[in-house]
């Protein structure tokens, strides 16, 4: 019998506000441990919380760009579990009411289009962290990151396999990212996704048995734990066993998901309306007052790319990647008006460079404003193409400007055609035996003439001019 999976996405996204959803603590990555705590969010007697309206700002842009209907009213929920990086004892989430329903994302994967849906988006705050000692048995509780805001994005389960999981994840980053209401950082842990995996009869309308997938903070590592557990629930079920509905954690080392808990239901959490917090209120006011400052969002983006700058699919994609690239690429254009010259260099030596660097876009040691000189450099004659690679590799290193290196180290291109005739000759004169050669129908000699003439003039001289000099002298 050949199965299908049947996958949906639960992804926690941090947003990027300064203080926590309940209080004024900072919500600043990387402090002390127990730091960044209040009575608020350690959830001391006596003490209420206050919502942070820039979390619902931000949830409201999320819901907007991604078509979800947005709740007149919503409310908050308590809710109930027990864990050492829980200090109240329950988590203030919103259940019943959200904030936000029945959206929709759209992906592509090998050239088909497909549209995710999104079943809710809703605002929770964070719980703290346990720090496992690797020398003695135990842990340390760090409660900085408790009322963290969040909101949880779940999709509808219409995703068939690990590419379009993905694919998925990385629409909805790139969507928040362009939003700017969340870094997207999943090594910090402020994107995280959990997956449930289930596994039908081709044809079959009723679901399979699902288990959670958790401790999945890659791209890489969704793909790959989505993978192994299609291939261990496929082994179960063709051995006529049956899958326990379970939550599983992915181990990177192994390659492997192994059995953490039994999983939950809603009732286990013991939800109820927070009686501390009254129901949110939103008017078509505030969500039409969001959806007009909405920034241009990614897909859109690259259909303008596409058509403005005369650029393929493949490359409008890759430049609209992050908003941060594709401002980058504009800042460049804004001063040399060539798309085309200024995408090959962005994609291939800049991106390159930071690679090899592990750096962001946001990090670039040569600045958009500097690129575009070295390529007017270019166009103009002044650079060959090759001291053009040169030189951006010294602005890299000093952050220096194209035209101050250049002028410094005198790499200004040879273009005068007398001087170029003499090189020319000089380099004819002492290769007689190639001369002879081409002559009697050895035409790739031309590349080894053109060698000995860049390698004369220090690889200055303009390779058009070269080329034409030395088919008229040897060609005669």
């Amino acid at each position: 019998m050949e199965f299908e999976p049947v996958i949906g996405l639960e992804v926690h996204a941090q947003l990027k506000t300064e203080s926590k959803i309940f209080c004024s603590c900072s919500t600043a990555f990387g402090a002390p441990p127990n730091t960044h705590v209040c009575p608020v969010c350690l959830g001391m007697p006596g003490v209420l919380p206050v919502l942070n309206r820039k979390v619902v700002e931000y949830a409201l842009r999320m819901a907007v760009a991604t078509g979800c209907r947005v709740a007149e009213i919503s409310r908050f929920a308590r809710k109930n579990y027990f864990y050492p990086d829980l200090p109240k004892g329950y988590q203030i989430s919103q259940y019943e009411l959200p904030i936000a329903e029945s959206g929709t994302v759209e992906i592509e994967v090998n050239g088909i289009l497909k549209k995710i849906g999104i079943t809710r988006i809703h605002m929770e705050e964070d719980a703290g962290k346990l720090n496992h000692d690797p020398h003695r048995p135990m842990s340390h509780v760090d409660l900085n990151r408790t009322g963290v805001p969040l909101i949880e994005i779940v999709s509808e389960p219409d995703i068939r396999s690990p590419e379009e999981a993905g694919a998925y994840l990385k629409k909805l980053r790139s969507i928040l990212r362009y939003l700017e209401i969340c870094d997207g950082n999943m090594e910090e842990g402020s994107f995280r996704c959990d997956a449930n995996i289930s596994l039908r009869p081709i044809g079959a309308e009723k679901f399979g048995t699902r288990t959670e997938l958790k401790n999945l903070n890659s791209f890489k590592h969704v793909e790959k734990a989505i993978h192994y557990e299609i291939r261990r629930q496929q082994a179960i079920l063709e051995e006529g066993g049956k899958v326990i509905q379970e939550t599983r954690l992915w181990n990177p080392d192994s390659q492997k998901t192994y059995s953490m808990r039994d999983k939950e239901e809603a009732h286990d959490y013991r939800y109820f309306p927070d009686p501390d917090l009254l129901p949110l209120v939103i008017d078509q006011l505030w969500i039409d007052q969001v959806r007009n400052e909405l920034p241009e969002l990614p897909d859109k983006k690259t259909n303008r790319f596409i058509h403005q700058y005369s650029l393929s699919v493949q490359d409008a994609e890759r430049l609209t990647s992050s908003k941060e690239l594709a401002d980058y690429f504009e800042a460049c254009v804004a001063v040399f008006s060539d798309p085309k010259a200024v995408c090959n260099w962005i994609t291939g030596i800049l991106l390159g460079l930071l690679n090899a660097q592990g750096k962001t876009i946001e990090e670039s040691p040569v600045t958009a404003g500097n690129l575009a000189e070295l390529l007017k450099l270019v166009s103009e004659d002044v650079l060959s193409a090759k001291i053009a690679k040169t030189v951006f590799d010294e602005m890299a290193e000093t952050g220096k400007s194209a035209r101050q290196i250049v002028d410094e180290k005198g790499l200004v291109q040879v273009t005068d055609r007398s001087a170029i005739e003499v090189v020319v000759q000089k380099v004819m004169d002492a290769s007689p035996d190639e001369v002879a050669s081409y002559k009697g129908g050895k035409k790739k000699l031309m590349g080894f003439f053109v060698g000995q003439v860049m390698k004369e003039t220090q690889g200055k001289a303009n390779p058009g001019i070269v080329n034409k000099i030395l088919q008229d002298k040897l060609e005669r």
